[in-house]
């Protein structure tokens, strides 16, 4: 397996904002990065760029199936995140030198079939996997971001807030959450436009099968 498609080769002059002061082999929060700039410095440094929006899942075999299918992955990720590290690590490396990848996780869903512990699992692989390129003295740097959109129950909102016989009921209400569980404006809720949902395939098919 090779990987048969890449970014532009790096520029003379580096210029690695805004990943300056970003370590080479990390995982953490997108924070105040935007995907296109993250996906602009994948070009500038001759990085593979690896994008999966994840709004549309709710359990794990979605989030694998969503990650597999979106990555390009030439190996079957399967129903475990063992097997997702698996595809990410030895049929890669073997496949030829790797000049580096930037990883983007857009909105890993955050429910009760999707809960904190899945979530700490997944991004325990791509550490793991962080660790492994970083070995190899290969760039991994990969970026997430936490989300929850939630429709308040309506029976338990009507109750909770029908104060004086008018009723404050959201039920329908939009909330999205950050990693921490904090409530993040609304500005910030799940986008799942056109323009998004390009940017999920940045790449041909053939981005991770052989040549």
């Amino acid at each position: 397996m090779s990987l048969s498609q890449t970014i532009d080769a790096p520029l003379k002059v580096v210029n690695d904002v805004p990943l300056r002061g970003i370590r080479p082999n990390i995982v953490q929060s997108i924070r105040a990065f935007r995907v296109q700039e993250l996906h602009d410095a994948a070009q500038v440094l001759g990085h593979h760029f690896l994008y999966a929006n994840l709004g549309n899942a709710q359990s794990k075999q979605d989030v694998l199936d969503l990650i597999g299918q979106q990555f390009k992955l030439a190996v079957q990720v399967g129903k475990n995140f063992d097997s997702l590290y698996d595809s990410m690590t030895d049929p890669v490396h073997k496949s030829g030198p790797q000049p580096g990848f930037i990883v983007v996780l857009e909105h890993i869903p955050a429910n009760a079939k999707f809960d904190k512990e899945a979530r700490e699992q997944l991004l325990d692989i791509f550490r793991d996997t962080a660790d492994y390129w970083g070995d190899r003295k290969i760039p991994f740097r990969c970026f997430y971001s936490f989300s929850v959109a939630r429709a308040a129950h309506a029976e338990r909102s009507n109750d909770a807030n029908h104060v004086g016989g008018t009723s404050r009921s959201n039920a329908g209400a939009i909330e999205l959450l950050t990693e921490s569980g904090e409530r993040m404006p609304t500005d910030k809720l799940l986008d799942i436009s056109p323009q998004a949902l390009r940017m999920s395939s940045p790449f041909n098919a053939g981005y991770w099968t052989a040549a």
